[in-house]
């Protein structure tokens, strides 16, 4: 393993030759970003890392080479047009790197806006043109920059009360049992809501306003009567007593000189569950009353400035919300809302109180480095079909299954309102069934899955002010529905229904750039491949949810085990980043890491003998996350960073061990044994549990290596190597040739992890191809287990065998889950329903990887870490004609089209300027291969390297590419 250094330079004769009687302009830095962000408010670093692309305006160039930069950075876009870097100018500097340069000028500071620009040279010493203009705005740099404070509304905390039932599954009867003398009676002011409000004076030739705020659970910030941005659900969820995120805005545009005015409305979110009678809640937690936090900074011509900050001056007052729950819903009463509450000039009477100063909850302010990409709305379904079932209840079918808000217009009465249920599956009469979205767990004695289901309602409600048409979108509360029961409700007993005039499901998740696509020519894997990926959108939140509904918790195993399946579709960079922090904030003082980071929730006892809160191939994410970055990314910060944490979690591990074997875990989780789903049915939880331990060492001591720690790494590769030694003596059966009962999961995780021997190495794969064929290509691995499987099949050259599992709808599996109806990938192989059956789980979605890795093609290369290198080994199935795929990696979009006839093969390849491949083409000999109609061992920017059994490998350097090859 090596790091690309800034003294590096790659580029060959040949590439010089190429270059000549090119124009300077042939190659040009784009995609700007800074922490992996294009133009981002709010970097609360000192030195933040930029990165680009390198642009070729000519896509039939090969050998293109950046091998020196030059950055600006400026304090206004007048001086970067003339060429001023008075913040940093870096001068010419001779490396090919493109990503994650470091700020090396002047000290930055809080609240400031900064532009920049880059050009690259190329082989021949000509440099580009500047790049177009890029910015960030900074955050808040320090405590000591903060100026505002934390405040709330006197009794808000009665809307916030602790339990000693919380972060468990609800018990109803222990919770209403516990006596509450703080709670709120029927005459206290209702602070399930609140508004904020306070007016203030700009002065003329104003230059620039950016304003930082949190508002906990979540907020809406308005201007002069206009919202702020267009995020959702902010701030994202954290362990807000270790950290609190807060949103950078540049608001000059929205304030005017004289009298402007500021609105927070703020609801409850993750931040505070409390208990429900009726509605379902799967558990309570507190941090804490509403409360907001904002400061303005507001920069004049003359070079003056003002800072306007939260503080007991401020007015507060109930908000709309009557009904604020992360799991039981939203209630909205338009009739609460008062006109004007949030622009200048209003008269604000006597249900308006001074702020209160308070504290915060604990949690060190955070800016965008630390956060993921906001939640917003990101597209519209629109019902296909619309079941009338009586005269004031009808249910809507929105076609798909996602994380959604409802969108509506209706119009009616004053005080008339609609309700509206979500659900992901109807029951046979065309009512909804909430069975999949909901959980047993309120201690009700008796209860049958349909009187359960009946109880466990949870919906948004909007009660009408009686205008001509209104319009709604809920503030704080989404959740995972294909289907909307709409109830309508007359304002009395006997007055006229609300009329519906339009439903719509607007579909919110964070803001991921997408990165990949897929397609071929069986029409079954591209309905595999949106069904997982319908999936994914719908848990990408602030944390990445296992379900967006019964839930919404951050089970750990899913950020590794479904690591690169995610990152081949969205660019999770920064959401990645985030969860590391949270993994980290969630760290016990003994290493110990949960499996669910931030832990809102325990499930079972809190003693870490169990399983659901203490598992290996949970808690590891901690260890792998950070390895996946650097590959995937090139970003070494995280290892960097979280290094000394890492190593106190395997230490931790360490000694939960007995002679290298770990027992406490919960293995290959749902896998397909003779119960129904539930635990590790077929492979031994110590095996899952020990063979991540080993991964865990092997990863500390490639990590050591990176870091120049050779302490480290010959201390961490030792005891990989004995708990590998280990495993094998407990697990492997040297006789029959496998591990442990034989099961898929046991004989793939070896195969992977190179556990395995080597002379037992083919004996091992034979038998986990024999159990998948005798079971006619049926899988049983799990959710641990089922990466592993296609790692391995498709390692040891079964990618067939893989293509046989999937290509078929009649045995639990993908297929089966599509011809149950599913349109989003479900938790259970078997699409069913019943305990525990959410239709939204992206946990089994680790064939996306396979589909980008194995059969497009494109994967990574150890010693490329971030796509400089990489690897093309298209994997040609018989039945398959074509295959289309793309990645737009931090380094730049690769494209790898193939097609395959009979006994010819040909591949369409494009390959990002600055980086390099090694490409496999399948072929009976290396002449037979072709390139752009000549023999591609003279092509040029290709060098052969060698013949492998039916594949001729070449180094391939940056252009476009047509081969062709003989395969029989």
């Amino acid at each position: 393993m090596r790091i690309l250094r800034r003294s590096e330079q790659r580029y060959s004769i040949e590439s010089q030759i190429i270059l000549e009687g090119e124009d300077t302009n042939l190659l040009k830095p784009v995609n700007l970003k800074c922490e992996f962000i294009d133009n981002p408010a709010g970097i609360d670093l000192e030195n933040p890392r930029l990165s680009w692309n390198i642009d070729i305006s000519d896509s039939n160039r090969r050998g293109i080479n950046q091998t020196a930069y030059q950055i600006l950075v400026a304090t206004s876009p007048e001086k970067l047009t003339k060429d001023e870097g008075d913040i940093w100018n870096s001068g010419k500097v001779l490396s090919e790197q493109m990503s994650q340069i470091k700020f090396a000028g002047d000290l930055l500071r809080s609240s400031r806006k900064y532009w920049w620009k880059v050009r690259a040279w190329n082989q021949r010493d000509d440099h580009s043109d500047w790049s177009e203009p890029a910015f960030w705005i900074m955050g808040i740099l320090g405590d000591s920059d903060w100026d505002a404070i934390w405040i709330s509304a006197r009794g808000a905390e009665k809307y916030a009360l602790s339990y000693e039932w919380s972060k468990r599954d609800l018990d109803k009867e222990k919770v209403y049992s516990e006596p509450q003398p703080d709670a709120p009676t029927p005459e206290d002011p209702n602070f399930s809501s609140m508004l904020l409000r306070h007016e203030f004076e700009v002065q003329p030739e104003l230059s620039m306003a950016v304003i930082h705020i949190s508002g906990l659970g979540h907020y809406e910030l308005s201007l002069n009567g206009s919202k702020v941005g267009n995020c959702l659900l902010t701030p994202g969820w954290t362990d807000y007593k270790k950290t609190v995120l807060y949103d950078t805005y540049d608001v000059t545009n929205q304030l005017q000189s004289g009298r402007n005015a500021f609105g927070i409305l703020l609801g409850n979110g993750m931040y505070n569950i409390q208990p429900h009678p009726e509605r379902y809640v799967k558990f309570i937690n507190t941090y804490g009353s509403l409360k907001a936090i904002a400061q303005l900074h507001l920069s004049y011509s003359d070079g003056s400035e003002q800072i306007i900050c939260t503080d007991d001056t401020w007015k507060i007052s109930t908000g709309p919300i009557t009904f604020s729950n992360v799991f039981a819903g939203e209630d909205y009463d338009a009739n609460l809302v008062p006109s004007g509450w949030n622009a200048t000039d209003f008269q604000a009477g006597d249900q308006w109180a001074n702020a209160v100063e308070t504290k915060g909850p604990g949690g060190e302010l955070k800016g965008v480095a630390h956060a993921a990409p906001p939640i917003k709305a990101i597209e519209t379904l629109t019902p296909p079909e619309v079941i009338q079932m009586s005269s004031n209840t009808t249910v809507y079918d929105l076609g798909q299954n996602a994380s959604i808000m409802p969108k509506i217009r209706i119009s009616g009465p004053k005080g008339s309102s609609v309700r509206i249920t979500p659900a992901e599956v109807l029951n046979p009469d065309g009512t909804i069934d909430r069975r999949s979205v909901t959980q047993e767990g309120d201690g009700t004695l008796g209860e049958t899955e349909e009187t359960r289901n009946s109880k466990r309602p949870a919906w948004w409600q909007y009660t009408l002010k009686g205008i001509d048409s209104e319009e709604w979108l809920p503030k704080f509360f989404y959740h995972g529905a294909r289907y909307l029961k709409v109830e309508l409700f007359p304002a009395d007993k006997d007055g006229d229904l609300p009329r519906v005039e339009d439903v719509s499901g607007v579909v919110v998740h964070a803001s991921t750039d997408p990165v990949g696509k897929f397609s071929c020519s069986n029409d079954l894997f591209n309905r595999i491949y949106e069904l997982v990926r319908w999936a994914q959108r719908s848990n990408m939140m602030s944390v990445l949810t296992d379900c967006p509904h019964r839930e919404r918790l951050s089970w750990l195993e899913q950020y590794h085990l479904n690591g690169p399946s995610l990152r081949y579709n969205f660019d999770l960079t920064t959401l990645l980043r985030k969860s590391m922090n949270d993994m980290s904030d969630s760290q016990h003082a003994n290493g110990f890491v949960p499996n669910i980071a931030p832990e809102y929730f325990i499930a079972g006892s809190p003693e870490l003998t169990n399983g659901f809160r203490n598992s290996p191939e949970w808690g590891s994410a901690f260890v792998i996350v950070p390895w996946q970055q650097y590959l995937f990314a090139g970003d070494l910060s995280l290892l960097e960073q979280h290094y000394p944490d890492m190593k106190r979690y395997v230490a931790f591990l360490k000694g939960t061990a007995e002679n290298h074997i770990i027992t406490t875990g919960l293995g290959d989780w749902y896998d397909l044994g003779p119960e129904d789903p539930w635990g590790s049915q077929l492979t031994p939880e110590p095996l899952t549990a020990t063979a991540i331990y080993y991964y865990d060492n092997w990863i500390l001591a490639r990590t050591a290596e990176l870091l120049e720690r050779p302490g480290d790494a010959e201390k961490y590769g030792a005891l990989a190597s004995e708990i590998r030694h280990a495993f094998n003596e407990e697990f492997y059966n040297p006789e029959s040739g496998h591990y442990a009962a034989n099961s898929q999961t046991a004989n793939a995780i070896p195969l992977v992890l190179n556990i395995v021997e080597p002379p037992h190495r083919d004996k091992v794969a034979r038998a986990l191809v024999e159990d998948i064929r005798s079971r006619g290509y049926a899988l049983t691995s799990g959710d641990v287990g089922y990466r592993f499987l296609l790692k391995a099949l498709a390692s040891e050259g079964y990618s067939d065998v893989i293509y046989e599992m999937n290509n078929q709808q009649d045995r639990p599996g993908y297929g089966y889950q599509l011809k149950m109806g599913a349109t989003s990938l479900t938790e259970k192989w078997d699409a069913s329903v019943g305990y525990l059956g959410s239709q939204n789980h992206f946990m089994l979605g680790q064939i996306n990887e396979w589909l980008f890795s194995d059969l497009v093609g494109i994967d990574i290369y150890p010693d490329g870490a971030g796509f400089r290198k990489f690897v093309i080994k298209p994997m040609v199935i018989d039945d398959l004609d074509w295959v289309k795929g793309s990645y737009k990696s931090v380094s730049g979009l690769i494209t790898s089209e193939w097609k395959y006839n009979t006994d010819e093969f040909s591949l369409h390849l494009k390959i990002p300027a600055n980086t390099t491949a090694i490409v496999y083409i399948p072929a009976d000999d290396e002449k037979s291969v072709k390139e752009s109609g000549q023999r591609a061992c003279d092509a040029r920017g290709l060098t052969f390297l060698e013949m492998k059994p039916e594949r001729a490998v070449f180094e391939v350097e940056s252009g476009s590419y047509e081969f062709f090859s003989e395969f029989r």
